[in-house]
């Protein structure tokens, strides 16, 4: 039986969590294309027992904290909210590094306060490329940060084995964001670095990537339609399943801002992958 819950930081969460990246408009830029049903979103992931939800003050810019604030505030007891930091938005809707110290703690002081919180739950340092400089002054802000009460958790996103490696050697980590899906699997060794050492690993763009064709990609495979067509479930179901009996310490954040998309996503914890529907599906990887 798949596990339903994790310890992060010593604390059980639900695996199945949410994601907030596609609530803004059009390229994570802008309103929503319907702000009652984002609102509504949220409210029913946390009625479901969600208690993870993932989001950035660059989603919108500024959009996705609002709603989580107008939808939940205040929080119910558990509800752990997890942001991002070191980008901005430009004002040509670019993705622009800011890494620099007095730049990480504008933005922690930012999802502070536009979600009316003391202290965000975890906080995920996005590295602009493996090995960008910066790298140990801009973790250290993070750590000067939590000593402060600001930050929980610290955790990395966009890192690979030796950065993990060399931020556990500097402080406490508590896990890693990186992009992996069914068909993705370029971070494999840092899922199985996490997975021995007990941390989180919590792949964004699970059903492949939210620009482009990502989504249709896995839709579309012709193994991952046979195994949904034979449980009676979709090819997002598939995909999400996979991910949660693929290892024990792997949290799922799927966004949406349709509520039946949201229960669709949410119905994946409970679809069981036999031995033949994994080794099927274990051999579709189009990278390492």
């Amino acid at each position: 039986m798949t596990e339903t819950t994790f310890l992060l930081g010593g604390r059980p969460i639900h695996r199945m969590g949410f994601g907030a990246m596609q609530l803004p408009g059009s390229g994570v830029w802008g309103p929503p294309r319907d702000r009652d049903e984002a609102i509504a979103v949220l409210r029913r992931a946390v009625q479901r027992s969600v208690d993870h939800i993932d989001t950035a003050q660059f989603y919108g810019p500024d959009v996705a904290n609002e709603l989580i604030h107008a939808a939940l505030h205040p929080y119910p007891d558990g509800v752990r909210i997890a942001t991002k930091v070191g980008f901005v938005r430009g004002e040509d809707r670019s993705w622009q590094p800011a890494q620099r110290p007095e730049q990480l703690r504008d933005q922690v002081e930012a999802n502070l306060r536009s979600l009316a919180l003391d202290r965000l739950a975890l906080v995920n340092l996005r590295v602009p490329d493996a090995g960008a400089d910066g790298f140990d002054e801009a973790l250290g802000t993070l750590a000067d940060l939590r000593t402060e009460g600001k930050i929980e958790l610290i955790g990395l996103s966009n890192v690979g084995v030796d950065e993990l490696e060399h931020a556990l050697s500097l402080t406490e980590i508590a896990g890693v964001q990186n992009s992996f899906n069914l068909l993705e699997r370029g971070y494999a060794d840092i899922l199985e670095a996490c997975r021995e050492r007990g941390l989180a690993f919590v792949p964004f763009f699970p059903l492949g990537s939210a620009f482009g064709e990502g989504h249709r990609r896995i839709a579309d495979d012709p193994t991952v339609q046979r195994i949904a067509t034979k449980h009676g479930a979709t090819a997002a179901q598939v995909a999400l399943a996979w991910l949660l009996q693929l290892a024990p310490n792997i949290l799922l954040i799927p966004g949406t801002s349709s509520l039946n998309h949201l229960e669709e996503n949410l119905a994946a914890a409970g679809l069981t992958l036999d031995e033949e529907d994994r080794e099927a599906l274990d051999g579709l990887a189009t990278s390492d």
